[in-house]
């Protein structure tokens, strides 16, 4: 197995260990937050987030850029060019730490008029606004290292150091809330575990890398000898933008257009949906600095074979999400904190629709963004006003559903149609039609299985579950049946599930038995 294997290997089984820890967890804490701390604090932590989403964009991509400049010199292992990049970083990650600060106050002189109906009062307000806001400054300031590990194929440190205080964090929390019931203790440990995160994980920096050199100075003068940097940079800048007002503004916008008790609603539906996008991205972050390595070496027979593996791979996970959340999303909410949290099945039904549309093409962006294509910055423009246009003539008179419809329709075309021409117009210089004929086989099974859901959903879920524990047994019933067939026709119908089952000879020797289809 090549070291670039191995590590992507590592960072997809690092990142599925602590997925599974943080996914119990985070439901029991949800309940007992919301049951102890009140749907109001909760629903405001998710505003105050939301607007730190915000001011993370005078990060202006710059993390992004840097990526992709520090593929080769890890490749080549040059020690000097390495620390003349993360010096650079270093420089504007602290420039940056202290804009985020100012903005951030200036932000926070408006919350009398956004929150002086709340019943837990400003001061409160205030200081979980601040302490979310000196995480956030450390992060940039102090954290930046974590570039160097994640380009180095290495996410899997990542999260072991992060996700291991997180969850001890948690713990904490669930137990201070439960017992004292205290909102601003809540908040004072979160701030603790950051400060207590930051010094475990740079120690651990000094001891992998122990040659590496961060020097101010050396820095500010390194942005005239990379002028590249600032190119990319510029074009990273709108698509960071777009990604916030796409991604995470959603809780704001419920907060203004219905209410921010449904914000703490809405916010149970996305915390599971987002729970699921963790495990989609396991895979992004395990293989995309492995796709930049890839592309480096400039073999362009691998890079189509790992796009196609990428592509199966993904389309089987996002498979068993969607096919999941269709059959259960809805029952598990009224199973887990009662009928009075469900939204209306219109709204879930957007927000399912909505994560497909978003992740049905990920390969795509994963190689869009390691090979550095971000000059159609046209795109991101026209994604930022379908949006905010209708967002704002639908959000009214629909509420929630009008703002996910905003989103869909400002994503669908673009990420459906233009970023796979983009990708091989300007990337695999190779004719769009290649991406068609290989994609077809996906959507058409991939449509086959949703009926089918739906179907079974109507028939089954609908009519008999009524507790956790049939909802359990028949969840087990219907999905493994379910994805163990769709497996069968992705490996049947499509050359990239067939690629990547070849990885483990045995298996890919039985499936072309049972199935009589082999690689041609």
């Amino acid at each position: 197995m090549s070291e670039r294997v191995h590590r992507s290997v590592m960072n997809i089984k690092v990142g599925m260990l602590f997925y599974v820890l943080s996914l119990f967890l985070a439901f029991f804490a949800r309940r007992i937050f919301l049951d102890c701390l009140g749907a109001e604090f909760i629903g405001l932590t998710g505003m105050l987030m939301n607007i730190m989403s915000f001011l993370s964009v005078a990060e202006l991509g710059i993390g992004t850029s840097i990526i992709y400049f520090l593929y080769k010199p890890l490749q080549e292992d040059n020690h000097e060019k390495i620390n003349e990049i993360m010096s650079m970083l270093a420089y504007l990650y602290r420039c940056i730490g202290f804009v985020i600060g100012a903005i951030g106050v200036i932000v926070s002189i408006f919350f009398p008029w956004w929150f002086s109906h709340l019943t837990s009062g400003l001061p409160l307000v205030y200081f979980a606004f601040y302490s979310f806001l000196a995480t956030s400054m450390a992060g940039y300031i102090f954290n930046y290292k974590q570039l160097l590990v994640i380009a180095n194929q290495k996410q899997y440190m990542v999260n072991a150091y992060f996700q291991t205080i997180g969850i001890v964090q948690s713990l904490v929390q669930i137990i201070l809330a439960y017992y004292y019931r205290n909102l601003w203790l809540w908040v004072v440990v979160g701030l603790v575990f950051t400060i207590l995160g930051i010094i475990v994980f740079n120690h651990r920096i000094q001891q992998l890398y122990p040659w590496l050199d961060i020097n101010l100075k050396k820095g500010r003068h390194n942005l005239k000898t990379y002028p590249e940097v600032l190119k990319k940079t510029r074009q990273v800048f709108v698509q960071k933008i777009k990604d916030i007002i796409l991604y995470h503004s959603d809780e704001i916008l419920v907060g203004m257009f219905v209410s921010v008790v449904k914000v703490a609603f809405y916010g149970n539906y996305t915390m599971i949906i987002n729970k699921l996008n963790f495990l989609v991205n396991i895979l992004s972050e395990g293989l995309s600095a492995g796709v930049g390595n890839l592309l480096a070496e400039g073999n362009e027979k691998n890079i189509m074979k790992v796009f196609w593996e990428l592509t199966a791979a993904r389309f089987f996970i996002l498979g068993g999400i969607i096919f999941s959340l269709l059959m259960f999303l809805q029952p598990f909410i009224g199973c887990w904190l009662g009928k009075q949290y469900q939204l209306d099945y219109i709204i879930v039904y957007l927000l399912i629709f909505n994560l497909f549309i978003r992740y049905q093409s990920a390969a795509v962006y994963i190689y869009i963004g390691s090979a550095g294509l971000f000059s159609d910055v046209w795109a991101a423009w026209t994604e930022l006003i379908i949006n905010l246009t209708v967002t704002v003539l639908l959000a009214p008179f629909l509420g929630i559903a009008g703002i996910l419809l905003g989103k869909i329709f400002s994503f669908f075309f673009i990420s459906v149609f233009w970023k796979p021409y983009y990708l091989f117009s300007q990337g695999f210089h190779k004719s769009v039609w290649i991406y068609w004929k290989g994609m077809t086989p996906y959507y058409l099974v991939f449509a086959f299985f949703t009926i089918l859901t739906l179907w079974l959903k109507y028939t089954i879920i609908d009519t008999y579950v009524n507790s956790f524990y049939s909802l359990l047994i028949y969840g087990a019933a219907l999905i493994i049946p379910l994805l163990t067939a769709f497996f069968l026709l992705l490996f049947i119908f499509t050359n990239g599930m067939k690629y990547f089952v070849a990885r483990k000879p045995v298996v890919y020797s039985f499936l072309s038995r049972i199935t009589f289809n082999k690689l041609a």
